[in-house]
């Protein structure tokens, strides 16, 4: 049986190695025919829309699926070189059957990866991803002739629609004018959007790595690189920065003192002022089980609900669509305003951080100090059985013994790696000595019990 060609976000890989042409053109074929036909009315051709980040290999990657999908007969719109929640959101606002993105997020360059959108702009099931991963395999495909075909047209305004949508999203009256924003735009998708919304709600913006060349994507900047932005926003005397990553997709953020602001700080600060307003969803924010215990405890203290998820924002957003939530999200930044997103966003989230501060008057940091992480220590166990965690007795009496000694006060999360024989122990405690020391300590018993 051969290995599952989709993993948690489509499928990525090294561009020109496992993503080739040959694989893009007869995704997209099958992806015609699950997405596209299996979803019309006979003698209706579907529409697809189609966009990319800044990867050079964007560009034959993008051509082979428009290909692969007008030759099964689907027309297809170019939106270029725009961001994920962009794609998903022309998906909607245009009708269209079904869209596609060609990024590997906050990958480096070489990377890429190919991921689906249903109607509506919505991330798919896994059972619609295996039934288009099963026609690829099996080389069944559409072949229409003459007129039948698609055609391969240019969405030449998707930006312009884009920013325009997130224009929208701000409260009536909320402008950004008086600050100051230093914008990492990761040389990603966000290079000419992000700018672009800012300045047009007032702020004076900084930009950094918005010069996108096709190798430079995510190449020490961004999200996962946040080190150039604290300290240009202190340089500048910035009020706050903004890190997206290279399909802006996310948000990292930095005060006014050069201090990272993550995905759970962003999240306490959204989720309070939308109960303030009364716009929070059964006063409940998503977030996955690695969001901080100090999350849960002061959202508790602001009386919101944190329901938590197995990680990976896709598990975010089904229990977000489950339950009619509006707010969740990641502690690495991926954070979902369903109201206006089926996605995370990253200039999204940057755009309301940012009306926080300029609404209050307060300095991020501020903002951001309400909610302290609890200490946490984290340890992968290499070299033991990830499967036997919870058929593992005296692995879970140990367990329950430093769950019993932490109390209310501290946690105990134990996680099989999904790619290798590791198990991954994280503790959260009052006393980082205590998270240190309960953390080694289940971490000794996985290795002497797991043992491969």
């Amino acid at each position: 049986m051969s290995q599952r060609l989709f993993g948690t976000d489509g499928v990525r890989g090294l561009a020109n190695e496992l993503i080739t042409p040959s694989l893009a053109l007869e995704l997209a074929q099958a992806a015609s025919i699950v997405l596209g036909f299996n979803t019309v009315e006979n003698g209706v051709r579907p529409k697809a829309i189609i966009a990319h980040d800044s990867r050079i290999s964007g560009e034959f990657i993008g051509s082979a699926m428009m290909a692969g999908f007008a030759a099964s007969g689907v027309d297809v719109w170019d939106a270029g070189l725009v961001p994920t929640p962009a794609a998903a959101y022309l998906v909607a606002a245009t009708d269209a059957d079904f869209g596609v993105m060609i990024s590997a997020s906050h990958n480096p360059a070489k990377d890429n990866g190919i991921k689906f959108l249903a109607r509506g702009g919505k991330k798919l099931d896994d059972a619609i991803e295996d039934e288009i991963e099963k026609l690829y395999r099996a080389k069944k495909f559409r072949q229409p002739v003459g007129g039948d075909v698609g055609r391969i047209q240019v969405l030449a305004d998707g930006e312009d629609r884009y920013v325009s949508h997130l224009l929208s999203t701000m409260p009536e009256h909320r402008r950004l004018n008086g600050l100051k924003v230093v914008l990492d735009c990761a040389n990603g998708a966000a290079s000419g959007v992000s700018p672009d919304a800012f300045r047009t709600l007032g702020a004076e913006v900084v930009v950094l790595a918005a010069e996108p060349n096709g190798t430079n994507i995510n190449d020490g900047v961004g999200s996962t690189h946040p080190e150039k932005l604290q300290e240009a926003v202190v340089k500048h005397g910035a009020d706050l920065g903004i890190a997206h990553d290279g399909d802006a997709d996310r948000c990292m953020a930095v005060d006014e003192q050069g201090n990272l602001v993550d995905g759970d700080k962003i999240m306490s600060i959204l989720a309070v002022a939308m109960k303030e307003a009364g716009h929070l969803k059964d006063n409940t924010l998503v977030a996955t089980v690695m969001s901080s215990l100090g999350l849960e405890l002061y959202l508790k203290e602001q009386g919101i609900r944190l329901e938590r998820t197995g990680v990976g924002d896709r598990y975010v957003l089904e229990s977000m669509n489950a339950n009619g939530f509006n707010l969740g999200g990641e502690q690495s930044g991926h954070v979902i305003m369903s109201d206006y997103a089926t996605t995370g966003d990253g200039v999204l989230t940057g755009l309301h951080l940012a009306s926080e501060v300029a609404h209050t008057g307060l300095p991020l940091s501020e903002l951001a100090s309400r909610m302290q992480p609890t200490p946490q220590k984290l340890i992968n166990v290499p070299g033991v059985d990830r499967y036997g965690i919870k058929d593992c007795a005296p692995l879970q009496q140990a367990i329950s013994e430093a769950e019993e000694q932490l109390g209310e006060s501290g946690r105990v999360l134990l996680r099989a790696s999904g790619t290798e024989p590791l198990v991954r122990v994280m503790v959260e405690a009052a006393e980082q000595s205590t998270a240190d020391e309960v953390a080694q300590r289940l971490a000794r018993v996985v290795s002497e019990e797991l043992a491969l």
